[in-house]
């Protein structure tokens, strides 16, 4: 009988060894499992990460080719619409030669002819006008450096200095780009003779 009661304690100890030896891995085994939830969250995160980057990218991607699109379609004629602007000027020039041709001055031939070019450059300004392409206003206007070119000075003491008062070539916007700018003379103001005579004298003393 005691050797029976001995025999099961024997036995329930090393049960509760097997147990107790048991342990460890149980907890290597909880630490693993762990281990590949934190890895799996990470990744998951960084997975998130990169389509929200990625959705980004598109949609800057997509907003640049709308803007390139829209300019394309708005400036597309910009060349066309330049090159243009050479007819408003051979007008200008046609009716300038004729003008100062001494054999039809006074002519109703002249006249006439005249009249046909005013209308043709007034269907010409209207055209670029629907397209818009308008003329850019320049004279009694202060010189605009986005707008105007200065081609020379010319004395005048009824504008203020810097007002642009010969317009030589005409500019055109369309929309809001320059198409070309205004080719402009601008007032200076006179020299009274005593102060250029004064002058004179101060560099001939210097010499």
């Amino acid at each position: 009988m005691e050797k029976e009661q001995n025999q099961n304690i024997e036995n329930s100890d090393s049960i509760e060894k097997e147990v107790s030896n048991d342990e460890p891995l149980n907890n290597l085994d909880n630490t693993e499992d762990e281990t590949k939830e934190i890895n799996s969250e990470q990744k998951i995160l960084e997975l998130e990460d990169k389509l929200a980057r990625t959705f980004a990218e598109m949609e800057n991607q997509r907003r640049r080719f709308e803007k390139e699109k829209d300019e394309a379609f708005e400036y597309g004629g910009f060349l066309f619409a330049k090159e243009a602007l050479s007819l408003l000027d051979n007008l200008e020039r046609s009716k300038q030669i004729l003008s100062n041709d001494d054999s039809l001055k006074n002519s109703e031939t002249l006249k006439k002819t005249l009249e046909h070019f005013d209308i043709i450059y007034k269907d010409l300004i209207s055209t670029f006008a629907k397209n818009n392409i308008k003329p850019i206003e320049s004279l009694n206007k202060k010189l605009d450096p986005n707008f105007h070119q200065a081609m020379m000075e010319i004395e005048n003491d009824n504008h203020e200095p810097g007002t642009i008062v010969q317009e030589i070539q005409k500019g055109f916007t369309i929309k809001d780009r320059l198409l070309r700018p205004s080719l402009v003379g601008v007032s200076k103001k006179t020299h009274n003779k005593d102060e250029k005579n004064q002058e004179n004298m101060e560099n001939l003393d210097e010499k």
